[in-house]
């Protein structure tokens, strides 16, 4: 059975920010932030293992990432993290790698 990974290199602030390469879910973390753009997204609407550890991860890259608290209903009602990426942020290479 194949696989694919993600790999995305991102160029960070300007265009002489420093180039980081992302892979695998910590690529689609960073490409489903910058997708949602200033609404943000949450591991709520992408589902998805440990979230916040690849957030935390994306930070300790140099990204700013901006965690929004909301409050959310329904029979497990609570509050929820809703993550912002933003910085300037220019995608210099996104492709998918057959493992």
């Amino acid at each position: 059975m194949k696989c694919s990974h993600l790999n995305i290199r991102v160029r960070t602030g300007l265009s002489d920010g420093a180039a980081v390469s992302l892979i695998g879910r910590y690529a689609r973390a960073f490409r489903q932030l910058k997708n949602d753009n200033a609404r943000g997204c949450t591991p709520i609407d992408h589902p998805g293992p440990r979230f916040s550890s690849y957030v935390h991860k994306l930070r300790k890259a140099g990204f700013s990432i901006e965690t929004v608290t909301e409050a959310h209903g329904g029979p497990f009602a609570g509050k929820h993290a809703r993550y912002v990426l933003r910085s300037e942020t220019t995608v210099i290479e996104d492709h998918e790698v057959q493992a």
